[in-house]
């Protein structure tokens, strides 16, 4: 049998690649069939997950956080605000920027959700035990890592 251009490394590290690519695909898709149900999207509920978890950020905060543009996350800062569930508030020592916060119309969606999620993540990975799961953390954290801080990103910031 011939090998081909591509070497068994290689091979199984493409093999590994789309495998995450899928993942990544069927997560999203799971967790949108699911935050659906209680009439919000996946991006609103980041949103309102950072400002549960970081109270008092400002919009180019979650901005980053959430890896999206200052405008989009306004618009949903915007939109959530409107359905009485976060608030913007002035922030000390710079008028110009508004800190964002929960309010208490937000809590019990957010016990809902926090709720959801979890059960989703008991589905997604049963059969690891702890052990495996730091491993597979650990090995996440490097890819992550690789991405940011490594050629990938180098060529990504000077494609844009």
């Amino acid at each position: 049998m011939q090998e081909d251009a591509i070497g068994e490394t290689d091979d199984h590290r493409r093999q590994i690649a789309l495998r995450l690519t899928i993942l990544a695909r069927m997560l999203r898709s799971d967790f949108d069939r699911h935050v659906d149900r209680v009439g919000l999207t996946r991006s609103q509920w980041s949103l309102i997950a950072t400002a549960a978890r970081r109270p008092g950020s400002t919009q180019r905060q979650i901005a980053e956080l959430l890896e999206m543009s200052e405008a989009s996350a306004g618009r949903l800062i915007d939109r959530l605000e409107v359905d009485g569930l976060l608030e913007r508030r002035e922030l000390e020592g710079d008028r110009r920027a508004r800190a964002v916060f929960l309010t208490e119309a937000a809590n019990p969606l957010l016990e809902k959700m926090s709720r959801m999620a979890r059960s989703r993540e008991e589905c997604w990975f049963r059969g690891l035990n702890e052990d495996q799961l730091e491993q597979l953390s650990g090995l996440l954290e490097t890819l992550y890592n690789n991405m940011n801080t490594g050629p990938v990103a180098l060529a990504t910031a000077t494609a844009s």
